[in-house]
């Protein structure tokens, strides 16, 4: 297994997010509506708007530490191997998301539970 050029699509990946980290965290800065010159609905838009920017914030935080999970794997001589049954993990699901850590039969498992 190649695991240079999964590292570095894993070190790209990880810069992607980390850059769409600063810009999330303006977007999910506390709300501060003047009431006076805003309205009702306008203040909820805003709430709302500021609800989803915390959640795709958390999604990123939560990319960040499987990516970094992943690329400590690769320093350990441990990526590519399920880290549930110990068996290496199938090409294809490593080339569809290089952070992934069960093979499909585990996953199924999991998933199933």
């Amino acid at each position: 297994m190649d695991t240079e050029a999964f590292e570095k699509r894993l070190r790209t990946e990880l810069d992607a997010v980390v850059a769409a980290l600063v810009q999330a965290r303006d977007s999910a800065a506390t709300v501060e509506l003047d009431q006076s010159s805003v309205g009702r609905v306008s203040r909820i838009d805003a709430i709302q708007q500021q609800a989803m920017a915390i959640a795709f914030q958390n999604r990123l935080q939560l990319r960040k530490r499987k990516l970094e999970a992943a690329l400590n794997r690769i320093a350990t001589e441990r990526f590519g191997i399920c880290c549930e049954c110990q068996d290496e993990l199938e090409i294809e699901r490593l080339e569809a998301d290089p952070a992934t850590v069960f093979c499909a039969a585990c996953a199924f498992q999991r998933e199933s539970r």
